[in-house]
């Protein structure tokens, strides 16, 4: 159950226009808009479902934004979308986003697989099975890697899920940042496969 009360918004919406770039701000800041979401100052309670489908909207927008540019980098650095959310049981408001997945060599690791995401809070990630620790109630933003590995098969023919690999660093954390312009570098990084993409990639500014 969730620890907040949420308050839906009766703030008239703004126009929109050519000039309003929603997730153009998000990129460049990390920050997701919330205007006209939920204040105090409203009557009407807002669910718990109705904030998690608000918020997992939001982030899987962000995610789909992010993807776009992490792909008009360079023709030979390309990331399949594979967007979906989760939002925290207590905290509906918020939530974090997988964007994109691949394979790259980590030291002695061949082909490791990876994920990575975004979220609208600030934690640690200890990569135990409650994965995030210490979670800031507010608004923050944060990136971040995780090497992965199939897990262990279920019973019947269900297809294993897969599980942190804590054979990379310890809590399969590849990186974690709260600035967005690390986090675009970090990635396109995984996803440069020779020595010349990676110059290239190293020389963003």
């Amino acid at each position: 159950m969730s620890m907040f009360r949420y308050y839906a918004s009766k703030t008239p919406p703004q126009a929109s226009g050519p000039g309003l770039a929603i997730y153009t701000n998000f990129l460049r800041t990390g920050r997701i808009s919330r205007q006209d979401d939920w204040v105090e100052e409203e009557r009407r309670y807002l669910t718990e479902e109705e904030v998690a489908e608000r918020t997992g909207k939001r982030l899987e927008s962000a995610g789909k934004k992010t993807h776009q540019r992490l792909n008009s980098f360079h023709r030979k650095i390309r990331f399949p979308e594979i967007i979906f959310h989760k939002t925290l049981a207590t905290a509906p408001h918020l939530g974090y986003v997988h964007v994109t997945a691949s394979k790259t060599d980590i030291a002695e690791h061949k082909d490791v697989t990876w994920g990575f995401y975004i979220a609208n809070f600030s934690a640690e990630i200890s990569g135990d099975e409650h994965f995030f620790s210490h979670v800031s109630p507010g608004y923050a933003r944060m990136y971040f890697a995780v090497a992965m590995k199939p897990g262990e098969a279920g019973e019947g023919a269900e297809t294993p899920r897969p599980v942190v690999n804590r054979d990379i660093h310890d809590n399969g954390v590849l990186f974690r940042t709260s600035d967005p312009k690390t986090a675009l570098k970090n990635v396109l990084m995984l996803g440069a496969r020779n020595v010349e993409l990676r110059k290239i990639v190293a020389a963003i500014g």
